[in-house]
Parts: structure tokens; sequence; C-alpha cells
């Protein structure tokens, strides 16, 4: 009997180790040599193993909500407050551009000179696709401070050209592409840092453009009217802003882990991620906003000629500018606090608010027949104007995640150009025509209202789709139960083979 159960042991043991092997055994891999190996977007199939992994890492990594994270927000606030404080202050530097190259009265070189601040404008939007595959490449921090160093370039060489057409290459083109390369990646560090404050320190950073934008046209006019310092001078001034903020790139320390993917994967995802547009609600997002937006800067650009026609030239328009920036600070706090309180996707309906009140906004420019209600109505399309843009990143996360969330904000930004150049040019021509903003401004509150009942999908679709990840994660798991069932059944099967002989003994 001793012999028959050392036997039997033997048996359960090697049997055992049999199963172990089975189940220890990994799947060959085989080398990715045919298109059967790819996936429909180009990126390379992934073993079940390398996507747990994926998600587990995501899982884990938790952003530390302070710290040092606390250094890289203020360096994104001072980023966005020296590229859009000097953007929006190009109508100071217009006058001045003027009397450099011409005359003030000259209609055929206002409109030459204007083209200047659109096109530096429309640059820092247009190149984002371009930033946001440079960004995935390259990393927040070298993108950034490579971007400042292309501005910082931009305006120096602004300085000194002595012409117009040479000021379009420099301050049009080389200056608002470094600009671009530089604003993206602030953005998208502050994921890397903040989840339950992103709202919160998006609103912060966001609000430093309204701050620059409030008192940078003071700065410079004391240095053009009191100082007398000349536009060259001025513009060099203004270079030192882009050499801080070339070193408040250097402080974007990447904290997010990488992809486990292959290397061919994340090459072909980093140069263009087809991903994203596989979310219908990114879809839904990534044209709603832009469909907004062919009516939501015209009041910005054609109220204080408007002033002028209804109001007479004594009009103290530049009220109602700073009730716009003032404003538009105290909603990207006020709305980035409120945005962190809004559970995922649901932020998108502050963003419907803020569509709904400065679309009727914009239709109410024409009814007010006295100043008064034109600073109210500045008052609410401030306040909301900032609770549009301070949560456009906070939702680009929500959509496609920390690791996409780059390339989602670079093409939604790209296609905002389209409308943010043609909407004001149009609105222009309406006047031209009509001899009147009215109708400009009746029909500038149409798109907004028409992206903002766009936009009220995205909840429910994010809610179809997640519901269908849940439904296909439950049947994935048990499959893989009942796979489990299978191999301990045929494991049992061969112990009992095994054990015969014993019986027979």
């Amino acid at each position: 009997m001793t012999e028959t159960k050392t036997m039997t042991e033997m048996g359960d043991s090697a049997n055992k180790d049999i199963v172990a092997d089975e189940g220890d055994r990994k799947p060959e891999t085989k080398p990715l040599n045919g298109p059967e190996d790819m996936k429909e977007n180009g990126d390379t199939k992934q073993s079940p193993a390398e996507k747990v992994s994926d998600t587990a890492a995501e899982k884990e990594f938790e952003p530390p909500e302070g710290g040092w994270g606390w250094v890289v927000m203020l360096a994104a606030m001072w980023c966005n407050g020296s590229v859009f404080g000097i953007q929006n202050a190009f109508g100071i530097l217009f006058v001045y551009l003027l009397k450099e190259y011409g005359s003030e009265e000259d209609e055929d070189l206002k409109f030459r000179t204007s083209w200047v601040g659109s096109l530096s404008m429309g640059m820092i939007f247009f190149c984002s696709p371009i930033v946001s595959v440079v960004t995935d490449l390259l990393g927040c921090r070298v993108t950034a401070i490579g971007g400042a160093a292309v501005a910082l370039v931009g305006l120096l060489a602004s300085s000194f050209v002595k012409s117009l057409g040479l000021m379009y290459f420099t301050y049009g083109i080389v200056f608002a592409c470094g600009c671009s390369f530089a604003y993206q990646p602030s953005l998208v560090i502050l994921g890397h840092y903040f989840k339950k404050r992103l709202g919160l320190v998006n609103g912060i950073v966001t609000a430093g453009s309204s701050l620059f934008t409030i008192t940078l046209p003071f700065l410079l006019t004391y240095l053009l009217e009191t100082v007398q310092l000349g536009l060259h001078n001025t513009l060099r001034l203004l270079a030192i802003l882009m050499f801080v903020l070339m070193l408040a790139g250097f402080t974007y320390k990447p904290l997010l882990p990488p992809s486990s993917k292959t290397s061919s994967s994340r090459g072909i995802r980093r140069i263009f991620n087809v991903n994203i547009w596989k979310s219908l609600g990114y879809r839904i997002w990534a044209f709603g906003i832009p469909a907004s937006l062919y009516g939501y800067y015209v009041p910005y650009v054609h109220l204080m000629k408007h002033v002028e026609e209804r109001f007479g030239q004594d009009a103290n328009k530049e009220v109602l500018l700073m009730c716009l920036g003032i404003t538009s600070a105290v909603g990207r706090l006020i709305f980035g606090r409120v945005a962190d309180y809004v559970p995922g996707v649901n932020k998108v309906f502050l963003q419907v608010m803020s569509f709904l009140v400065i679309g009727l906004m914009s239709m109410m420019i024409p009814l007010c027949n006295i100043f008064g209600g034109l600073i109210a109505v500045c008052l609410l399309m401030g306040l909301f104007d900032g609770c549009f843009i301070c949560i456009m990143a906070p939702i680009a996360f929500e959509l496609v995640g920390a690791q996409d969330v780059s390339q989602a904000i670079g093409f939604l930004l790209g296609m905002m150009s389209v409308p943010m150049t043609v909407g004001p040019p149009i609105a222009g021509y309406l006047r031209d025509q009509l001899h009147t903003y009215d109708v400009a401004f009746y029909l500038a509150g149409i798109p907004p209202l028409i992206g903002g009942a766009m936009l009220c999908f995205i909840p429910w679709v994010e809610r179809r789709r997640r519901a269908a990840a849940a439904d296909a994660a439950v049947k994935e798991s048990e499959l893989s139960t009942l796979e489990q069932h299978k191999r301990r059944g045929s494991g049992d099967q061969g112990d009992s083979k095994m054990a015969d002989p014993e019986s027979v003994i």
C-alpha cells in the first residue's frame, strides 16, 4: 500500500504539473509581417495581456493634485497671459503700425495692416493639429520651450523690419507659430498633475489671458505715448515676456506613464491618432464647437464700431472692453471650480449654457438703446465666455482620456480657426451692404444656439457607449470563467485516469 500510495502521489503531482504547464504556457508571438496583423486604424494588434497592462497603467496613475503641479499651473498661466495678452493688445500696436508705414487716414493701409493681427491670431489655432503631433512625439516640455524660442525670435525680428510685407512673416507667421507651439502644451501638461481639481486649475490658467488683456493695454499706452519709447523698442520689451515663457516651459515635467504598446504602434499613433475620431462623443464636440463660433466672435470684433454708430464717437466704449475682460476672468474662476463638481461628460452642459446665453446676448445688442443696457449685456457675455473657455480641456480629458488628449485639443483648435476667421468678415460685409450692424448681430446669435443644441447629445451618446462597454466586459468575464471551468474539468478527468491503477492493485 505504501508503494501504491507513493505511485498515486507521484501521479497526482505529475498531473498537477501538466495542468500547471498548460495554464502557464504563453501563446507564441508571431512577427507582424502582414496586413492581417494590423488594426483598421493602422495600430498593431495587442494581446490581452498588453491591453490589461495598458488599462492597469492608466488606472494606477493618479495625479498628485498639487505639489510641483502648482508651479506648472503658474507657468501655464503665464503662457496664456503673455500669448493672448499680446494678441488682444494688437489694436494699440495697429495705430502705431499705421504711423510707421504710412498714414492713419489711408483706408487701404488700414486693411493691409489689419491682416497682420488677423494672420497672427489665425495661425495660433491653425497650427494646433501640427502642434499636437509634435507634442506627442517630443513631449510638452520640449515643444513649449521650442515654441517660446521661436516666438521670441519672431518678436525681435519684427522690431527690426522696415516694411509691412516682412511684418506679415515675422509677426503674423513666425511669432504666431511659436505662440501656438508654446500654448497647447500648457493645456495638456495640467492633466499630468490634476484630475479632481482640473476645472479649477484650468480656470486659474485661462484667467491669465484675461488678466494680461486688462493690464497690457495700459502698459503699452504708457510706453508708447507717455514714455514715447517707439514701436520697435516696445516690441523688444514684449520679447522679454517670450523669454520668461521659454523659462516657464522648463517646469513642464511629464508624469503620465507611457503606453506599453509596441514601438511601431506607438509611432503610428503619435503621428496621427485615429482613435479620438472613433469616439462619437468627441466627433459631435469637435464639430459642434466650431459650428457655434461662426457667430461667437462677431460681438468682440464689431461691438466698438456699433457703439460709435449708435451712441457717437464720444461714447466710453472702453468700459465695455473692461466689462468683458473682468467678468471673463471671474467666469473662468467660478465655472472652473463648478466644473470639478459636475461628473464626467455632463460638464458639456456648462458649455451648452454658455452658448445659449452668448447667443441670446448677441441678439440683444441691437435692442439696447441705452448705454447701461450694453454694459449689462457685456457683463453676461464675459461671464459665460469665461465658462466656455475654462472647461474645454476638462471635457477633452473626459471624452478621450489623458493619453489621447493632446491631439484631441489640437484638432479642435485647428477646426476653430475657420469660423473665427470667417465669421467677423461676413458680419462686416452685411454691415457694408445694409449700413447697420443690427442684422449682423441678430444672425450672430443663431450659430451658438445651434452648436449648443448639438452638444446636448454628447452625454446621451457617452452613456450608451459606456453601457455597451460594460456589457462587453461582463460577457468577456463570463467567457473567461467558462474557459477556466473547462480547463479544471479536463484536469479532473486526467486525475481520475491516473488514479485507476490504485483500484486495480
